[in-house]
């Protein structure tokens, strides 16, 4: 907290002229100070990555969104560079919490690990700041490229703001990082949420004309994934999943029985 207030800083993976962004940034602006960095273009499935030869820049710009004029920076590269560059070269404090969306498109399955959104809370994570990822279900996933002004994010800023009250007033249990937040292409203000995991599922298809017909996505089925998943909490049940994740990606597995399964 600095002067009294939260402190919060704001990115995402679609860019800083993303309408998601601009919702977010509405509703987080009434829980303290929002600083908007993201990066200057769409840099969608670039994961955790801090990339050698990122560009360098830093623009400073202001944008309106609704009737307010807010400070933001353009940064040039992915956005867990984003993220580590606001806290090397433009903040000289810690923010309370970064929030990472909102995204165009669900992230949900063994795909999260190539999510920018998802990247951009895990480096925050490794700073000791929590983070939230939010994305929000949409038709047709090739149209996030787009910035299309017909997604409605007014629900995803909603439960955006919601979670990021608790962080802020609340602390995690150790080994939850991030909280992953996943809204229905349907949701309301009044739709349920419920704690999940990842699904073991590939849930996108490669780009291409195959699967134009299910919006990118591959087909499932809910005997495909476990119900406790996010998947079956977004695609079948049609409420708000919120997966804890964690930055220790080491295996749940029994030491002793790799032990002895790996020996001579």
């Amino acid at each position: 907290m600095k002067d009294g207030r939260y402190q919060i800083l704001l990115t995402n993976d679609d860019g800083i002229m993303s309408p998601g962004l601009h919702a977010a940034a509405r509703e987080l602006g009434k829980l303290g100070y929002v600083t908007i960095a993201a990066p200057i273009r769409q840099y969608s499935g670039a994961g955790r990555s801090l990339p050698a030869d990122f560009d360098r820049t830093v623009e400073k710009t202001e944008l309106k969104i609704g009737d307010q004029c807010w400070p933001a920076y353009g940064v040039g590269g992915p956005p867990a560079m984003v993220v580590l560059r606001v806290l090397y070269e433009i903040l000289d404090f810690r923010p309370d919490l970064v929030v990472s969306g909102i995204n165009y498109g669900e992230n949900v399955g063994d795909s999260i690990t190539a999510s920018g959104t998802v990247g951009a809370a895990l480096e925050a994570a490794t700073w000791g700041i929590p983070a939230i990822a939010v994305s929000r279900q949409i038709e047709n996933l090739w149209d996030y490229l787009e910035h299309s002004e017909d997604v409605d994010f007014s629900t995803a800023a909603y439960f955006t703001a919601y979670f990021a009250r608790q962080l802020l007033e609340k602390k995690l249990p150790y080994d939850v990082d991030v909280l992953k937040i996943d809204v229905p292409i349907d949701a309301t203000p009044q739709t349920p949420w419920r704690i999940t995991r990842v699904a073991r599922n590939r849930y996108y298809a490669e780009p291409g004309d195959k699967y134009k017909h299910t919006g990118g996505r591959l087909p499932i089925t809910p005997a495909d994934v476990p119900a406790d998943s996010d998947i079956a909490a977004l695609l079948f049940d049609h409420v708000v999943s919120v997966t804890p994740l964690s930055v220790d990606l080491t295996s749940r597995v029994d030491f002793e029985i790799l032990r002895e399964l790996l020996s001579v």
